[in-house]
């Protein structure tokens, strides 16, 4: 695979042979997204459990304390007053029975997170076919399945990402833009792997944090000290 001329010079400022504190790595992160579009950047997380196993599951979500620099649209199906308080809480889409229609009859996704209410889940789960493989299924350890509504939308809009394991065990999640500098990087990476580490399942042995690489959008990796990673011991 041939790399452009931005990339080729983003490597030199990694050392491959290195794991970087959090603060360092990021640093370097910011220099190599040099795109002429604001590159996100992405957290990468190996654990060491099994993601075969139902106890050793790694799931939640977490509002990061600088957002994710992006415009999230916000899909609510309820009724009633639930709908009445999504509107006013500013959700992108509000329906019931209509937005499941459009969804399964026009494969319709102008959306990045679904929040509905407890009631409407016998009506939403038909949709788990097209949701769940793009990661856009309700779930009530994210916050998405909830009666306060309003809060749920709150939060999407103000930077609520969702972590789970993948089949590899590995988590992958944005934490923000590169134009953020520094500072607010880090401020949303240790928040991220804090609420890892505070996941972790007690059926976990050994070591639970194996790897950690961060990158922006069109820039090299950068292996963080796994020891370190979250602010704590692994």
């Amino acid at each position: 695979m041939k790399h452009g001329k931005k990339y080729i010079d983003g490597t030199k400022l990694v050392d491959r042979t290195k794991s970087y504190d959090a603060d360092e790595a990021l640093g370097i992160c910011v220099k190599t997204g040099t795109k002429k579009f604001d590159e996100s950047v992405e957290v990468h997380v190996r654990l060491g459990v099994d993601s075969r196993h139902a106890d050793q599951q790694v799931r939640g979500a977490i509002v990061l304390p600088n957002g994710t620099g992006k415009t999230v649209r916000v899909l609510a199906i309820c009724k009633g007053e639930a709908a009445k308080a999504a509107e006013a809480a500013g959700a992108d889409f509000v329906g019931a029975e209509d937005m499941v229609k459009k969804i399964q009859s026009e494969n319709w996704m102008d959306f990045d997170v679904l929040v509905t209410t407890p009631d409407m889940m016998g009506m939403v789960g038909r949709l788990g076919k097209i949701l769940g493989p793009r990661g856009l299924m309700p779930n009530p350890k994210a916050g998405t399945v909830t009666r306060d509504v309003s809060k749920a939308i709150g939060e999407a809009k103000a930077g609520k990402i969702e972590y789970r394991l993948d089949k590899s065990n590995i988590i992958h999640c944005v934490i923000g833009k590169v134009s953020f500098g520094k500072d607010k990087l880090v401020e949303n990476f240790d928040a991220l792997l804090g609420a890892i580490v505070k996941a972790k399942p007690a059926a976990s042995k050994g070591q639970y944090i194996r790897s950690c690489v961060i990158a922006s959008t069109m820039g090299p990796g950068i292996r963080i000290n796994p020891n370190k990673a979250g602010g704590q011991s692994a």
